[in-house]
C-alpha cells in the first residue's frame, strides 16, 4: 500500500491518501490558472475513505484553502465520494502520477501542447 502525505505551505493543514488514485488531471479553466496563478493546475482524485486530513481548512466556492498561508489542498467531491488534491501539495515530488485527461482544453496556451492523453473542451461531463 502506497501512502501519500502533503500539506499547506505553512504546514498547518496536513493530509495523506493511500493507494492509487482513481485519476490524474490537468485542468486549464479561468479558475483554476486563477487560483495557481500559472497556465494549468494538475490534480488527483482519490476515493474518500483513502483520504486523512486534519487542520482547519476554509472554502471558498467549494476550493479549500489554509486559512493561515493561503495554499489550496483539497476539497470533496458534492456527492462525497472523491477528494481532489493538488498534487503539487504532496511532500514528495509525485513523478509516478502521470495525467490521464487534460480540461478546458479550449483554453490551454498555444505554446502548451497537449499532453497524449483524453481531451476536453470544458468539463469531463
Amino acid at each position: 500500500m502506497i501512502i501519500r502525505s502533503g500539506s499547506c505551505l505553512c504546514g498547518r493543514v496536513k493530509f495523506s491518501v493511500k493507494d492509487a488514485p482513481i485519476r490524474i488531471g490537468l485542468c486549464h479553466c479561468t479558475d483554476c490558472r486563477k487560483e495557481s496563478g500559472s497556465a494549468f493546475a494538475t490534480f488527483g482524485i482519490w476515493p474518500r475513505h483513502a483520504f486523512e486530513g486534519s487542520g482547519e481548512v476554509r472554502y471558498f466556492q467549494g476550493r479549500g484553502f489554509c486559512p493561515e498561508c493561503g495554499s489550496r489542498v483539497f476539497n470533496e467531491s458534492s456527492d462525497g465520494d472523491e477528494m481532489e488534491i493538488r498534487v503539487g501539495s504532496l511532500d514528495m515530488a509525485p513523478t509516478d502520477l502521470e495525467p490521464t485527461y487534460e480540461l478546458w482544453v479550449k483554453r490551454r496556451e498555444n505554446w502548451l501542447a497537449p499532453l497524449p492523453v483524453e481531451q476536453f473542451e470544458e468539463d469531463r461531463h
